[in-house]
């Protein structure tokens, strides 16, 4: 640990949680070593570290969910044993874990699974909707949300990825916790969505709760937290308390020297149109679209939830259809019915909800790197085990995949490995048009870094790559040529490098003052 961990030094008889030699160890390998932290109330303490570096590990102990952690965890000056997370909620530990699905139980309302909490505790054996209501209501007002009675008596399973997000954080709310742990809880929220968290956040620490924040975006750790955690390898590498020097956490976070920006100012120049799309309405009541994609070059798609991304994604890649639309690709008519369609005429895609969209449960490394491929992988129509391996192994070595085997599960690897393995079985087939829809979500600045370096990889080869993405740092990190997409319509489209970061912010929140730019 650095010298800036001293700094932090508070008494420990006023820490929340206080973790003395904490460890996890999986088969032979030791994913998390002697963890020595305390957290306070009345503090947001922001946790940064690259996929697998522990951080899951880490919130796993703490939350109940890793019960053979080795070491010593104390909450409120009492030694406990966290072994299941009831018992961590019940010694004032709530957790709000990445993966939004695990927190959902379909076929059950919405308002069922705002009070998940009191229907699984035993003391209620009848459920009277109007309490039910009640309650979904106040939880919800906590994050000053007023959804109809129409959404609470809703599936749940049926939610967008924002509202289940913010369905788990009202939940989570409901109780008095001692400590909040949120991993990732912003990524799959509004600019809107996001702030209104941040001011319950800062309410929150008010009153004194000491609030754990996971999150890959430095922006948002700079606006909240008032000390950084940074784990490598399982180890506590830096503690600090602002100011915050980001060159420093973020060379302990990669353990070795790096810039920070790495914004594209020299674009490649675009190629052959590969992909037209005309008259596409990607939302109702938008204007029709018109889009030319080039080869040799990333287009980045930059806007907010609800802008149309998804749906210029999906409309490329088959998964929705639009009669009104004309598309060709590479100078033919391409009318894509369904992926399948779309797959063959040589383009990828890489889902927007890549746990609901691009994961089969429980499927191997292999058997998922090896799907896109199974004419080349297969003889006589049998799969070859040998060359499914090798073809997985090719994308663990050129993604840097952090995995035991290719023998692992999706499940068994970090969400960042995860994203790199979806993303790398397609680029390996070097589609014709790679549409990258968020695939920077959830993933820490590492991974982000080497999935953008594979797509300007395939850029470079000629191909056509579209990367769609709400946050600007990452299309400036990765694009040649920049689209701002507001409402279903284009109100900006200019190359990399020509306008400043401000501008283009102003145009993807849609300032009236500033129309359709084309440089």
């Amino acid at each position: 640990m650095t010298s800036d961990a001293r700094s932090t030094a508070q008494a420990d008889d006023l820490a929340v949680v206080r973790l003395s030699g904490v460890g996890v160890r999986y088969g032979d390998t030791q994913v998390l070593q002697g963890v020595d932290l305390a957290l306070h109330p009345g503090t947001i303490t922001a946790l940064l570290g690259t996929n697998g570096a522990g951080k899951s590990t880490l919130i796993g102990a703490v939350s109940g969910a890793n019960a053979s952690y080795t070491g010593e965890i104390v909450v409120g000056g009492e030694t406990v044993r966290l072994s299941s997370p009831t018992k961590a909620r019940r010694a004032g530990i709530e957790t709000v874990h990445q993966r939004i699905a695990d927190g959902i139980v379909p076929d059950l309302s919405v308002a069922d699974n705002l009070a998940l909490t009191d229907l699984t505790s035993g003391g209620h054996r009848l459920v009277r909707r109007r309490a039910t209501e009640r309650a979904a209501r106040e939880a919800l007002a906590r994050l000053g949300l007023d959804w109809s009675d129409d959404v609470l008596r809703a599936d749940a399973g049926r939610l967008g990825a924002s509202d289940a997000q913010l369905l788990i954080l009202a939940r989570a709310l409901r109780s008095t916790p001692r400590l909040l742990i949120l991993d990732e809880p912003t990524s799959a929220l509004t600019a809107a969505e996001a702030d209104r968290l941040f001011d319950v956040l800062r309410a929150l620490r008010a009153e004194g709760l000491a609030i754990l924040f996971v999150s890959h975006r430095f922006g948002e750790i700079e606006r909240l937290a008032e000390r950084i955690l940074v784990l490598r390898d399982g180890r506590l590498e830096l503690d600090a308390v602002r100011p915050f020097d980001w060159q420093v956490a973020l060379e302990a976070m990669l353990g070795v020297p790096t810039e920070l920006q790495q914004h594209i100012t020299d674009p490649l120049p675009a190629g052959d149109a590969v992909l037209t799309v005309s008259g596409a309405t990607l939302l109702p009541g938008a204007a029709p679209l018109e889009l030319t994609v080039h080869g040799g070059q990333v287009t980045g798609v930059l806007g907010l939830l609800g802008a149309g991304k998804t749906e210029l994604a999906e409309l490329v890649a088959g998964v929705r259809t639009d009669p009104a639309a004309s598309l060709t690709l590479r100078g033919a008519d391409f009318r894509p019915q369904n992926p399948v369609v779309a797959i063959d005429a040589g383009v990828a895609l890489v889902p927007e909800e890549r746990q609901r969209q691009g994961i089969q449960p429980g499927w191997s490394i292999a058997r998922t790197v090896g799907l896109p491929v199974l004419r080349e992988i297969s003889r006589l129509g049998v799969v070859s085990p040998a060359r499914e391996r090798a073809v997985a192994d090719e994308v663990i070595d050129a993604f840097d995949v952090v995995a035991p085997s290719n023998a692992a599960t999706l499940d068994e690897l970090s969400g960042g490995n995860q994203q790199k393995v979806i993303v790398g079985r397609w680029l390996r087939t070097s589609p014709t048009l790679a549409v990258l829809d968020e695939p920077f979500r959830g993933v820490d600045i590492g991974a982000r870094r080497r999935i953008g370096a594979a797509a300007r990889d395939r850029a470079a080869e000629g191909g056509a790559v579209l990367v769609l993405s709400s946050d600007v740092d990452e299309i400036l990190d990765v694009a040649d040529r920049i689209v701002v997409l507001v409402g279903g319509r284009i109100v900006l489209d200019t190359p990399a490098g020509t306008l400043d970061r401000a501008r283009i912010v102003n145009a993807l929140l849609g300032d009236a003052e500033h129309p359709k730019e084309t440089a």
